[in-house]
């Protein structure tokens, strides 16, 4: 026996409850893309790695917003129904996470891009500078 099948994997069911979950807290950086590409994007989308960070290179139609300054009254102008895309530098970094915290205490919807920018280059796409 493996490490891989040491502990036996989930049910079917389990699984599959598991995996539908995870995408009502993330999306990933080519569903980001499409939608900003084909004019759907049907959310707002927060760089929340910081103004010095955002100003080399950023996801282009992205939002300069440090998840620290992500308050009742930065977001106020948008309705509360607005759906926030937050990302970070990547995996390496837990900045997303913080901001994703933040709205959704301010009872804001929110979703994490997965991969944050080292998953956006990863793709091939480019930053706006």
């Amino acid at each position: 026996m493996s490490a891989v099948t040491d502990i036996a994997p989930a049910s079917s069911p389990a699984a599959l409850a598991h995996f539908e979950a995870q995408f009502a807290f993330e999306t990933d950086c080519w569903d980001v893309h499409e939608a900003l590409t084909a004019g759907r994007a049907d959310f707002v989308l927060l760089d929340v790695r910081g103004s010095d960070k955002y100003g080399s290179g950023h996801v282009p139609g992205a939002l300069d917003l440090a998840h620290r300054k992500i308050i009742g009254s930065t977001i106020a102008r948008y309705p509360d129904a607005t759906v926030f895309v937050v990302y970070c530098a990547g995996p390496h970094c837990n900045g997303a996470a913080r901001a994703a915290i933040r709205l959704a205490r301010l009872g804001r919807p929110v979703k994490i891009m997965t991969g944050g920018i080292a998953g956006w280059l990863d793709e091939g796409f480019a930053l706006s500078a």
